[in-house]
Order: structure tokens, then C-alpha cells, then sequence
């Protein structure tokens, strides 16, 4: 469902406009980025290297390679949802649409285009891959309804050009559209004119061309964060899918879990965490799940449930041990710090595969990389290429033909 905000205190507004002074704020023009080619780095090598080693994903038969990515909206969505006072969205969400300029997904796409390129998952978890549309002059500080449509910018186009401007060919094997939530924005104070801002956020999961998907499943949660003050619900959701490659099926399944900074919010996660645990069961198929638990390993609950589910942490069986924290968050959400924040992780790559014949269970051997942690990684403007960091795994999980299994 789409949502559209209605301020009817007008005589906040009223204040919000006449207690600022005369100062005009203008929303820059827009445009439809979706299909802005990005051109490639000329002679890059397929290896990925980290301080002083240098690493690879050689292609090994029977080896499954992964990869989690969250690509980041580009502001700080939390600033907005939490204003105290509805009258000081339009300003805020005046204030998130700069930064979302300034982040550039353009050039951080090209930069996470490039971490695929190196490291050449066979199927890829991406969450908070947006839609950006406008609405000028917007109708929703007057409680219209008509929704925004111009596109100034769609993730997932731009992504998958900048693939394929690499060389890389994948397609979109599911998606799961996520909120979609439209609030108005203050463009200029005297006199006082108003655009519409649209955001709508899926997760993807990416296939590359040689992987065979079926039985593709997108759904959203029951569980659900409820922002009262502003009449908005933020669902989530998952998407799973089969996927054969080297011989080999799996269940690959992405996901993106409410954030939870109280213990409030934290019921709503792991209630999510509980619908998905549920709802892979009865699964027969290897399964490998990814995504964005924001639940710190190892002592976050959501963290710990997975693991009484019989999920297993890749990272923990991780071959390389050069960077032993595999810290995945976060960067400020202008993208611009100068130095390395990151101090959780929070992106994990999980796997369960259940034996036909009783025991514990073996995943075989883990070679796994954080992609888009070092320096060297931003843009040259000096963005990073998310707030967060990635992970890249190549598995060998055992399993029978998969004749056997499904």
C-alpha cells in the first residue's frame, strides 16, 4: 500500500513557515537516471585483494558462490520517521532529499558494480534497492492522493547497467517491494510551495545468466513497524528461490529486518525473524540465507534465534582469517567519513542443510571477504559505496544430486 502523508495542523505549519524568515529552498531539477550508462575500469583483474593479501574466487566445480550487498537509500530515513513534531517533515525530508543527491547512487553504483565484478557471485541479496519519484507541485501537504511518478532515480536500473557495463551479465530472479511511503517537501518558504517525495524500497535477489531459478516466493511480513505519528507502516519482507548451478540446488533466500534500537522494535524483528524461520521449516533443499539481520553477531537475539533454528554463520567457519571482526557497519549516512567506522555485523551469510540421516550438519569449506570496507573502495569523489559493507562467500556445501533432493 502506498502512503501518503497528511499534515492537518495547519497552524504549525503556519509557524514553521513564518518563523524561519524569508530564506527559499529549492529542490534541484530532476531527471529519469535510471538508464545512465556508467562505463568500466578499463584492465581490471578478476582477484580481490585486502591490505597486503591478494584473493580470489577461482570458479571450482561443486563451489557456490554469494553475495549480500544493502546499497543504502542515501539519507537517513529514521531522521524523518522519528520527527517529534509533523509540522517539521516537510523541512526534513527537504533536508533528506540533499543528502540523497549528494550520496550519488550513480557513482556508488559503479562502485559496487565493481565488487561484483571481482568477486562474481553466482546469485546476489541486495536490500533497500529504492525507487525515487517526485511530484511537483505535490498534493499531499493538502491531503491529496495522487501518487508521484517521475522518476529521478531507480536502483535497480542503474545497478544493473553498471553490470553490464563491466561485463556482467545478470538477471532479477525475484523481488519483494517493501514501504512505499510519499511525504512532502518544503521547496520554498515565501511563498510557500511544496513538492512530493516517493520512496519505494524492494529487496532483489540477482541470479547470474548460467543459474537455473524456479519456485520464486516474495512475501512481506505480518510484523510490521507502525509509525503512528505520521500514519505510515513499514513492512519488510523476503525473497526465496531456487537455484541450480554446478549440478547443485540450493534455496537462496535475501532478506531485510527492522532495525532495533529498543526493545520494542526488537519483538517486531524477531517476529520477523520467526515468520521466516517458519516458513523455511520444511525445507529439504541446502538452504543459504543472506541479507541484513541488524542483529550484531554473536550476541544479538535475533543473531542467536537463527542459530537455534540450526542456521549456521559462514563467517564463523571462515577460512581466512585476516580480518577476523568482519565488521559490516556502518558508515555516517552522508557516506563522506574520512576514516573506517565499522563496528558490527550485522550482513550475514547463513547456511542449513539438514541430514537425511541424523547428526550435525557439515557446510563444508568457507572462504569469505568483506567487500566495500577499505579506503581504496569509495568513489573518487570519496563516497563509500553503502553505509554498510558487504560480504562475499564461496561455499561447498555437500548435498546429493538434485534428483535427490526435490
Amino acid at each position: 500500500m502506498r502512503h501518503k502523508f497528511i499534515i492537518t495542523l495547519f497552524l504549525g505549519i503556519f509557524i514553521l513557515l513564518t518563523g524561519c524568515g524569508n530564506q527559499e529552498i529549492v529542490a534541484p531539477e530532476t531527471g529519469d537516471m535510471s538508464g545512465q550508462k556508467i562505463a568500466a575500469q578499463p584492465g581490471e583483474m578478476q582477484y580481490f585483494d585486502q591490505t597486503s593479501e591478494t584473493f580470489s574466487f577461482p570458479e571450482i566445480g561443486g563451489a557456490l558462490r554469494v553475495m549480500t550487498r544493502n546499497i543504502y537509500l542515501g539519507f537517513d530515513v529514521d531522521v524523518v520517521l522519528g520527527a517529534p513534531n509533523p509540522a517539521d517533515i516537510p523541512v526534513l525530508v527537504a533536508e533528506a532529499y540533499q543528502m540523497l543527491l549528494s550520496t550519488d547512487f550513480p557513482a556508488r553504483a559503479k562502485a559496487i558494480a565493481r565488487e561484483i565484478y571481482k568477486t562474481r557471485p553466482h546469485l546476489i541479496g541486495l536490500q533497500e534497492v529504492a525507487t525515487i519519484r517526485i511530484q511537483s507541485p505535490g498534493d499531499a501537504i493538502l491531503g491529496g492522493t495522487v501518487p508521484a511518478e517521475k522518476v529521478l532515480y531507480n536502483y535497480l536500473d542503474i545497478l544493473m547497467a553498471a553490470l553490464e557495463n563491466y561485463g556482467l551479465h545478470y538477471k532479477v530472479a525475484g523481488i519483494i517491494q517493501n514501504a512505499d511511503v510519499e511525504l512532502p517537501m518544503l521547496v520554498s518558504r515565501t511563498p510557500p510551495a511544496f513538492d512530493d517525495v516517493r520512496l519505494t524500497d524492494h529487496d532483489v535477489v540477482l541470479a547470474r545468466e548460467d543459474v537455473d531459478i524456479s519456485n520464486v516466493m516474495a512475501e512481506n511480513y505480518q510484523a510490521r513497524l507502525i509509525v503512528p505519528e505520521v500514519g505510515i507502516q513499514i513492512p519488510r519482507g523476503f525473497v526465496a528461490v531456487d537455484a541450480r548451478t554446478g549440478g547443485k540446488k540450493y534455496r537462496f533466500v535475501t532478506t531485510h529486518l527492522e532495525p532495533a534500537p529498543n526493545e520494542l522494535i526488537l519483538q517486531i524483528q524477531l517476529a520477523q525473524a520467526g515468520e521466516l524461520a517458519a516458513s523455511l521449516a520444511e525445507e529439504k533443499l541446502p538452504i543459504v540465507m543472506l541479507g541484513d539481520f541488524n542483529s550484531p553477531a554473536p550476541t544479538g537475539a535475533t543473531y542467536q534465534f537463527f542459530e537455534s533454528q540450526g542456521f549456521i554463520d559462514t563467517w564463523t567457519h571462515n577460512l581466512l582469517k585476516y580480518n577476523p571482526n568482519g565488521y559490516t557497519c556502518c558508515f555516517t549516512p552522508d557516506l563522506r567519513n574520512p576514516e573506517i567506522t565499522l563496528s558490527e555485523r550485522i550482513d550475514i551469510v547463513y547456511v542449513r542443510k539438514k541430514s537425511l540421516f541424523g547428526g550435525g550438519q557439515f557446510i563444508g569449506p568457507v572462504i569469505s571477504v568483506v567487500v566495500g570496507d577499505e579506503l581504496r573502495d569509495r568513489t573518487p569523489s570519496g563516497l563509500w559505496p553503502s553505509d554498510h559493507a558487504g560480504v562475499a562467500a564461496r561455499l561447498q556445501i555437500p548435498q546429493f544430486p538434485v534428483w535427490t533432493l526435490r
